[in-house]
């Protein structure tokens, strides 16, 4: 059995083509912290997928957009029940889609452990959208506390042909609740899965928290390489050299997913510092043609 700082991350017994995927936590570092990122002139991408998340207050996210996802997560020892409709995922009325972990089960799920203790959901696109390369990007606040694992990623949409990791996993941003001022970027594929993925980390300065403003994480994304971004500063950019001579696997469409975990090999469990209810709050998920970042 691994560390539980390289355990496994994301495996989920849910709806992804009754999919499972296993992913681990984050190993080497790129470019230093703080490298501003290029921008093209006015016009030079376009928008191909873009939800601002503007609603009614308690409606459910776009189902063109979207689907919901429902279950537990065995492999990762996550705690969470993934809920369908808007129980757990629900626009706020002010331009927000919420993600909402509870200490709660209505619904008496039961979970790899017996009764679930919490609930919480997962998006994807899978099936209304994909992509290959681009700028992705989405303006989110994280929540805080023990046990808390939001995430915003992607899977190769050959999933259901290849399995994972031949796949590939991009993972744009992951926080864990015990490194409140740090967000972690990763590849993983074939020979660089699990402990072997490809990633670094982007640490706030000055001791500030994630949770404590909105930030906006991307990935612009290339033929033969992918790079991380923070509020516009590059963190680390990866290539087919960084593989070792393992095969790169990002030059085809992926989906996106946004999900918000509770506990797990990574975070560790919820204690008694841990308050519920927490909030994944997204500002915007977007996508755009182009290797760079698009205008502001």
């Amino acid at each position: 059995m691994t560390s539980p700082s390289h355990s496994p991350h994301r495996a989920r017994r849910l709806l992804v083509a009754a999919l499972s995927v296993l992913a681990l936590i984050p190993a080497s570092a790129g470019l230093a912290s703080g490298t501003p990122l290029p921008r093209p002139p006015a016009g030079a991408a376009a928008t191909t997928f873009a939800d601002e998340f503007d609603g009614p207050a308690g409606s459910a996210v776009d189902g063109g957009r979207w689907q919901i996802e429902t279950g537990d997560n065995v492999n990762n020892h996550e705690r969470q029940y993934y809920t369908a409709g808007n129980s757990n995922a629900a626009l706020d009325g002010q331009g927000h889609l919420v993600i909402t972990a509870r200490r709660e089960n209505p619904g008496n799920h039961q979970c790899w452990y017996g009764t679930c203790e919490y609930t919480s959901a997962r998006l994807n696109t899978a099936g209304r959208f994909t992509q290959t390369y681009g700028h992705v990007e989405a303006r989110m606040k994280v929540p805080r506390g023990q046990g808390m694992w939001p995430a915003f990623w992607m899977l190769g949409d050959d999933i259901g042909q290849v399995g994972w990791p031949n796949s590939g996993e991009i993972d744009v941003m992951e926080n864990v609740g015990f490194e409140p001022s740090t967000v972690h970027g990763t590849l993983h594929g074939p020979g660089y899965s699990g402990s072997g993925g490809i990633g670094a980390a982007y640490t706030l300065p000055g001791g500030q928290a994630f949770a404590d403003d909105f930030h906006t994480f991307a990935v612009d994304w290339a033929p033969g390489s992918v790079t991380w971004s923070v509020d516009g500063n590059v963190y680390q950019r990866r290539t087919p050299a960084d593989l070792q001579g393992n095969a790169w696997v990002f030059d085809k469409p992926f989906f996106l997913i946004l999900n918000l975990a509770v506990g797990g090999y990574w975070p560790g469990d919820p204690d008694g510092s841990t308050s519920f209810p927490q909030q994944l709050v997204v500002d915007h998920v977007r996508v755009t043609t182009g290797d760079l970042r698009p205008p502001v």
